[in-house]
């Protein structure tokens, strides 16, 4: 996060996993959000890192009234594991639901493998934020993260209501 931009959109990161938030595993998938969000002009804040479960509501709550970020990407926690609840604790929360963004990105990661059908990830809109579950791995974020950057710049336009003369 070098050159900061004060007009530049905010990411924070929420990184949902019990091992690496017990430093039995180092984080991987924060870089990738980072790289990913430096190409369109976003800065990217240092990642929350929580165990699984109901932590999630906790830091997503905290980081929309203290942060107010453009966009918040959880990574881990949208499988099928017993603690594996980020959607369950992200969807209640959104004013607006984005259907279509999940939809994209687990059909870009089904080109590469069969295993993305099974992120159960939501994406969505709470207060001026948008709000994008992926899956734990690194590969998978970088894979989620290659259909949000064609996307979060137009997302960002129109949840601030910044419309542009293609809108008609």
């Amino acid at each position: 996060m070098t050159d900061y931009d004060p007009h530049a959109r905010v990411v924070a990161p929420v990184i949902v996993s019990t091992r690496a938030a017990t430093g039995e595993r180092e984080d991987k998938s924060a870089p990738v959000i980072a790289e990913f969000a430096g190409t369109i002009g976003f800065v990217t804040r240092p990642p929350v890192i929580i165990p699984d479960g109901e932590g999630v509501l906790a830091a997503l709550s905290e980081l929309i009234v203290q942060v107010e970020p453009a966009v918040i990407i959880t990574s881990g926690g949208t499988g099928l594991t017993p603690d594996d609840l980020t959607p369950e604790y992200t969807k209640p929360m959104l004013d607006k639901e984005i259907p279509g963004v999940m939809e994209a990105i687990r059909a870009h990661g089904r080109k590469l493998t069969p295993l993305a059908a099974i992120s159960r990830g939501v994406a969505g809109v709470k207060d001026s934020t948008v709000i994008v579950n992926l899956p734990g791995s690194p590969k998978a974020v970088r894979e989620g993260m290659e259909v949000l950057v064609e996307l979060l710049p137009h997302l960002c336009d129109q949840v601030a209501d910044i419309r542009d003369a293609h809108w008609g």
